[in-house]
């Protein structure tokens, strides 16, 4: 609450002053809504939830981080999040300020367009860094379990795609205004939603570590039903200065495609709507909470993610406003012939995909949108080359120098086709084994065999750990070792022997991640034969000293290195996760480009006032 409230500060701020001189009319209601905001959170951190309360009985040395969040991600997923939900209010104070004064060209969309940029980077970074984490530190082997927060934050996101693209269309055909207000002040009023999923526990989520009160939980709800219902009033009263300036000239053309991704995206969001708020909606209407899982999401995101990606690959190569079938055939024929060469290499080639014809086709339509990008890129260095002389590198520069939205867009593109190839061929094709072994036995899978070579244990002031050392050999060559381990986090500030395995616990997975797959190991260890050697020492004993009890402990874990129960084992091979942290690298560089400042003389063009015209030279 209180970074929130901070965060919103800072953005208001660097706004206030990127716009100043301008927008005269929006401002001043853009400020009012900003303030308004402000006042909001700083209002419930001070009187409903204050950070600064102390707790009945202070530890002498604090209570910790939790352990699930002790993990490099942790330093940047929240930030990031938070950041993208703040960010996004800035376009969310802007539209309100456009729609109450009237005053709805492009001007707005102009001022804020980085910030709404801004916001989508942050929000992606901090999703993907969530996923990372999920993935190292929650034991399962997974990164995206449709968890609500997850969804919270995913929301937002993808109404903010939607308004990127549908914002080029206004700045350049005054088209799609409706649009853009309603996606703005969507993603606004779901950035509210999702910091509350956060903060209310009204659904189950291994995200929400905080129960509010009911005092909270209520200003929450009152906040986001005035921002909904405001912003739907705003929209509806404002309908006929809404209306388009232009309308679609033809089918094929770049606004359609726009418009159809557009309507793609609503649909993804509608179905992550859906299905995380079905738990209150089934318990509303039928008094039972019932929820829905990961294979009710998958049925339906996943042809609407093809769609997309096609979309994706054949968008660019559309003309604006009139574009027909012969220039369309003749742009797409060489990327769709590579694409379509390259499936049928991958069916002949790979046993895995002609098991899934859903994954081999996002696979073709991924190597549609990479071909069509490179081709993209390749005609803009051929003009540049022809045009000015230069060498194909600073060709290539001053081509996305001067055209940076446009080509940062291209490699967004391209990175979130390699990030979703990453997700196509993991989750369809990873390979889950759990079963119990015994040191010197081994499981099989994959091309992998993975022996429990011996017991490994350590133990600290803070926590005790038990684990495995595991030999791996990859089609009958050695492939090294690996560790995986278990920790546990005492249950007090002065525990028992038994304490120490009552806490808080931790998996540390053991991971050998490659481009193609990733081999991924955790432990559960079996403490059956240990807990009750720490009960006789604890009957024995009764209150011992800090350092008598760490010598008990560490008697303990000497036990269990000695004679070893069989421990759990999770062994995941996943085909191409790589490609998902690589493609989110690629869609970060690719969205630098775009909100990189622009040159001196664009930065003047963009500044002119609409309909005054530069002087030519020698008038």
């Amino acid at each position: 609450m209180l970074l929130w409230a901070v965060l919103l500060s800072i953005w208001s701020t660097l706004a206030l002053r990127v716009v100043r001189g301008r927008l005269a009319e929006v401002v001043p209601v853009a400020t009012a809504v900003l303030f308004a905001l402000a006042a909001v959170f700083v209002g419930m951190t001070v009187f409903l939830a204050n950070p600064f309360v102390t707790l009945a009985q202070v530890p002498v040395e604090g209570t910790g981080l939790n352990p699930l969040l002790r993990h490099a991600s942790m330093m940047i997923h929240p930030p990031a999040l938070y950041s993208g939900y703040t960010l996004f209010s800035i376009p969310f104070a802007f539209a309100i300020g456009a729609l109450v004064t009237r005053r709805l060209g492009a001007d707005w969309l102009l001022a804020t367009r980085r910030f709404a940029l801004a916001a989508w980077l942050a929000l992606g970074i901090g999703i993907l860094l969530g996923a990372r984490w999920s993935y190292l530190e929650l034991g399962w082997g997974g990164y995206w379990a449709w968890d609500a927060v997850e969804n919270a934050a995913l929301l937002p996101w993808l109404l903010g795609t939607a308004y990127l693209h549908s914002a080029t269309i206004q700045e350049k055909r005054g088209m799609l205004k409706l649009w853009n207000v309603s996606l703005v002040l969507g993603a606004g009023v779901l950035s509210i939603l999702g910091t509350f999923l956060v903060r209310s526990g009204i659904l189950s989520s291994i995200h929400a570590f905080v129960e509010p009160g009911a005092t909270l939980r209520w200003t929450f709800v009152a906040l986001i039903v005035i921002e909904l219902v405001a912003s739907v009033w705003l929209v509806i009263s404002r309908r006929e200065q809404l209306k388009t300036e232009h309308r679609l000239d033809a089918i094929i053309s770049r606004e359609s495609f726009f418009l159809a991704q557009n309507l793609v995206l609503l649909a993804l969001a509608f179905v992550v709507m859906w299905g995380t708020f079905f738990p209150l909606i089934s318990e509303a209407v039928t008094g039972t909470k019932s929820s829905v899982g990961p294979p009710w999401f998958d049925q339906y995101v996943a042809p609407l993610a093809l769609v997309l990606v096609a979309l994706m690959g054949i968008g660019p190569l559309v003309a604006w406003r009139r574009s027909g079938l012969a220039e369309l055939g003749r742009s797409i024929a060489r990327p769709a012939g590579i694409a379509i060469a390259f499936g049928v290499l991958l069916y002949i080639l790979n046993a895995d995909v002609r098991t899934d014809l859903s994954a081999l086709l996002l696979f073709t339509l991924a190597a549609l949108v990479g071909c069509t990008v490179i081709q993209e890129f390749a005609r803009g260095v051929r003009a540049r080359r022809a045009m000015a002389a230069e060498p194909t590198a600073k060709a290539l520069a001053q081509l996305v120098r001067r055209n940076r939205r446009r080509y940062g867009g291209y490699v967004v593109h391209f990175g979130f086709a390699v990030l979703l190839c990453g997700i196509a061929a993991s989750s369809s094709f990873q390979r889950v084994t759990e079963v119990p072994l015994k040191v010197g036995q081994s499981i099989h899978t994959r091309g992998y065999t993975v022996t429990y070579k011996q017991p490994t244990a350590s133990v600290n002031a803070e926590r005790v750990s038990l684990g495995a050392e595991l030999l791996v050999t990859h089609n009958g060559k050695p492939d090294g070792t690996f560790d995986t381990s278990k920790s546990w986090y005492p249950a007090n500030q002065t525990p028992t022997v038994g304490d120490a395995f009552a806490g808080e616990t931790e998996t540390d997975v053991g991971l050998r991640a490659g481009p193609l797959r990733d081999l991924w190991a955790a432990v559960e260890p079996d403490t059956s034969t240990i807990l009750p050697i720490a009960e006789r020492l604890d009957k024995k004993f009764g209150d011992l000293t800090p350092i008598a009890r760490a010598v008990g402990i560490a008697a303990v874990a000497r036990a269990y290195l000695r004679n070893p129960p069989p421990a759990t084992f999770r062994i995941v091979v996943s085909p191409m996760v790589t490609w998902i942290w690589a493609g989110g690298i690629i869609v970060f560089f690719g969205a630098l480009i775009a909100i990189w400042p622009p040159g001196e003389p664009v930065r003047r063009r963009l500044r002119m006032p609409v309909g005054r015209k530069r002087k030519k030279v020698g008038s």
